[in-house]
Protein backbone atom coordinates (compact mmCIF):
# COMPACT_ATOMS: atom_id res chain seq x y z
CA UNK A 1 0.00 0.00 0.00
CA UNK A 2 1.07 3.14 -1.01
CA UNK A 3 0.96 5.74 1.61
CA UNK A 4 0.96 10.07 1.01
CA UNK A 5 1.89 12.00 3.84
CA UNK A 6 0.21 15.08 4.79
CA UNK A 7 1.42 16.48 7.82
CA UNK A 8 -0.11 19.33 7.77
CA UNK A 9 -3.50 17.60 8.12
CA UNK A 10 -3.05 17.30 11.62
CA UNK A 11 -3.05 20.67 12.60
CA UNK A 12 -6.10 21.60 10.56
CA UNK A 13 -7.83 18.50 12.31
CA UNK A 14 -6.50 19.87 15.60
CA UNK A 15 -7.68 23.41 14.44
CA UNK A 16 -11.28 22.30 13.82
CA UNK A 17 -11.88 22.06 18.11
CA UNK A 18 -9.65 24.87 19.24
CA UNK A 19 -11.23 27.12 21.12
CA UNK A 20 -9.94 30.60 20.03
CA UNK A 21 -11.05 34.33 18.97
CA UNK A 22 -11.33 35.40 15.67
CA UNK A 23 -7.96 34.85 13.36
CA UNK A 24 -9.78 37.70 10.97
CA UNK A 25 -9.30 39.97 13.70
CA UNK A 26 -6.21 38.31 15.66
CA UNK A 27 -3.80 38.28 12.35
CA UNK A 28 -4.34 41.73 10.68
CA UNK A 29 -3.92 43.10 14.36
CA UNK A 30 0.09 41.54 14.55
CA UNK A 31 2.46 43.58 13.71
CA UNK A 32 2.78 43.91 9.54
CA UNK A 33 6.64 42.62 10.06
CA UNK A 34 4.59 39.22 10.89
CA UNK A 35 2.98 39.30 7.45
CA UNK A 36 4.60 36.48 6.53
CA UNK A 37 4.02 34.43 9.49
CA UNK A 38 0.31 34.96 9.01
CA UNK A 39 0.16 34.66 4.87
CA UNK A 40 -1.60 38.11 4.89
CA UNK A 41 -0.55 39.29 1.58
CA UNK A 42 -1.59 42.42 1.34
CA UNK A 43 -3.44 45.65 3.54
CA UNK A 44 -5.59 48.37 3.06
CA UNK A 45 -7.11 50.79 4.60
CA UNK A 46 -10.88 48.77 4.94
CA UNK A 47 -9.70 44.90 4.37
CA UNK A 48 -6.49 43.07 4.03
CA UNK A 49 -5.65 40.21 1.54
CA UNK A 50 -4.36 36.46 2.98
CA UNK A 51 -3.49 33.24 1.82
CA UNK A 52 -5.94 30.12 2.89
CA UNK A 53 -4.04 27.79 5.25
CA UNK A 54 -6.05 25.09 4.69
CA UNK A 55 -6.54 26.30 0.40
CA UNK A 56 -8.29 24.00 -1.92
CA UNK A 57 -6.07 24.49 -4.59
CA UNK A 58 -2.63 26.30 -5.17
CA UNK A 59 -3.51 29.97 -4.43
CA UNK A 60 -6.67 30.35 -2.60
CA UNK A 61 -6.95 33.72 -1.51
CA UNK A 62 -9.58 35.24 1.52
CA UNK A 63 -10.61 38.49 1.32
CA UNK A 64 -11.97 40.53 4.86
CA UNK A 65 -12.77 43.29 5.93
CA UNK A 66 -10.55 44.39 9.01
CA UNK A 67 -13.85 45.19 10.93
CA UNK A 68 -15.61 42.26 12.59
CA UNK A 69 -19.08 41.96 11.04
CA UNK A 70 -20.98 38.53 9.93
CA UNK A 71 -23.12 39.57 7.58
CA UNK A 72 -22.44 41.16 3.73
CA UNK A 73 -25.22 43.59 4.20
CA UNK A 74 -23.55 45.31 6.99
CA UNK A 75 -20.67 46.17 5.04
CA UNK A 76 -20.17 49.72 4.54
CA UNK A 77 -20.13 50.77 0.85
CA UNK A 78 -16.29 51.97 1.24
CA UNK A 79 -15.86 48.27 2.49
CA UNK A 80 -17.52 46.63 -0.31
CA UNK A 81 -15.57 49.19 -2.66
CA UNK A 82 -12.06 47.83 -1.14
CA UNK A 83 -12.89 44.45 -1.00
CA UNK A 84 -14.19 44.25 -4.28
CA UNK A 85 -10.81 45.44 -5.77
CA UNK A 86 -9.15 43.44 -3.53
CA UNK A 87 -10.78 40.92 -5.09
CA UNK A 88 -9.82 41.69 -8.71
CA UNK A 89 -6.46 42.38 -7.90
CA UNK A 90 -6.11 39.06 -7.11
CA UNK A 91 -7.79 37.73 -10.08
CA UNK A 92 -5.28 39.38 -11.89
CA UNK A 93 -2.13 38.36 -9.88
CA UNK A 94 -3.66 34.66 -10.45
CA UNK A 95 -3.83 35.18 -13.93
CA UNK A 96 -0.06 36.46 -13.92
CA UNK A 97 1.56 33.55 -11.80
CA UNK A 98 -0.79 30.89 -12.15
CA UNK A 99 -2.75 31.24 -15.36
CA UNK A 100 -6.14 29.47 -13.89
CA UNK A 101 -8.94 27.96 -16.58
CA UNK A 102 -11.22 29.38 -13.94
CA UNK A 103 -12.19 30.48 -10.36
CA UNK A 104 -15.25 30.27 -7.52
CA UNK A 105 -15.48 33.27 -6.06
CA UNK A 106 -17.71 33.68 -3.22
CA UNK A 107 -19.18 34.38 0.17
CA UNK A 108 -20.13 31.58 2.57
CA UNK A 109 -22.58 33.52 5.00
CA UNK A 110 -23.33 31.62 8.08
CA UNK A 111 -22.36 28.36 9.16
CA UNK A 112 -25.21 26.74 7.52
CA UNK A 113 -24.09 27.90 4.47
CA UNK A 114 -20.93 26.33 4.91
CA UNK A 115 -18.39 29.42 6.37
CA UNK A 116 -16.02 27.69 8.07
CA UNK A 117 -15.39 31.22 10.34
CA UNK A 118 -19.17 32.09 10.27
CA UNK A 119 -18.44 35.21 12.83
CA UNK A 120 -16.60 37.46 10.02
CA UNK A 121 -17.31 37.40 6.79
CA UNK A 122 -14.77 36.99 4.24
CA UNK A 123 -14.56 36.32 0.20
CA UNK A 124 -12.83 32.69 -1.11
CA UNK A 125 -11.15 33.60 -4.53
CA UNK A 126 -10.14 29.72 -5.46
CA UNK A 127 -8.47 29.32 -8.49
CA UNK A 128 -9.69 26.01 -10.74
CA UNK A 129 -8.00 24.02 -13.35
CA UNK A 130 -10.29 21.16 -15.36
CA UNK A 131 -9.31 17.82 -13.63
CA UNK A 132 -8.37 19.40 -10.16
CA UNK A 133 -10.98 17.50 -8.30
CA UNK A 134 -9.57 14.02 -9.01
CA UNK A 135 -9.51 10.42 -7.31
CA UNK A 136 -7.25 11.60 -4.26
CA UNK A 137 -9.93 14.26 -3.17
CA UNK A 138 -13.16 12.29 -3.98
CA UNK A 139 -12.12 9.06 -2.64
CA UNK A 140 -9.35 9.47 -0.76
CA UNK A 141 -10.38 12.50 0.61
CA UNK A 142 -6.88 14.26 0.69
CA UNK A 143 -5.75 17.10 -1.63
CA UNK A 144 -2.39 17.10 -3.33
CA UNK A 145 -0.68 20.81 -3.58
CA UNK A 146 1.92 21.04 -5.74
CA UNK A 147 3.74 23.68 -3.81
CA UNK A 148 4.00 24.93 0.01
CA UNK A 149 1.87 28.03 1.48
CA UNK A 150 5.47 30.03 2.15
CA UNK A 151 6.02 29.37 -1.94
CA UNK A 152 2.72 30.71 -2.84
CA UNK A 153 2.82 33.52 -0.74
CA UNK A 154 6.40 34.58 -2.14
CA UNK A 155 4.62 34.46 -5.54
CA UNK A 156 1.58 36.30 -4.90
CA UNK A 157 2.57 39.02 -2.42
CA UNK A 158 4.85 41.21 -5.50
CA UNK A 159 2.08 40.66 -7.33
CA UNK A 160 -1.04 41.90 -4.90
CA UNK A 161 0.26 44.03 -2.65
CA UNK A 162 -0.24 48.06 -3.19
Amino acid sequence: MDRLWTPWRMEYIKDLHRERDCIFCELPALDPAHDAESLIVARGERAFVLINKFPYNCGHLLVAPFRHTARFEDLAPEEHAEMSAWVSDCIRALESEYRPQGYNIGVNQGAAAGAGIAEHLHTHIVPRWGGDTNYMTTVGGTKVLPETLEETYAKLRPLIAR
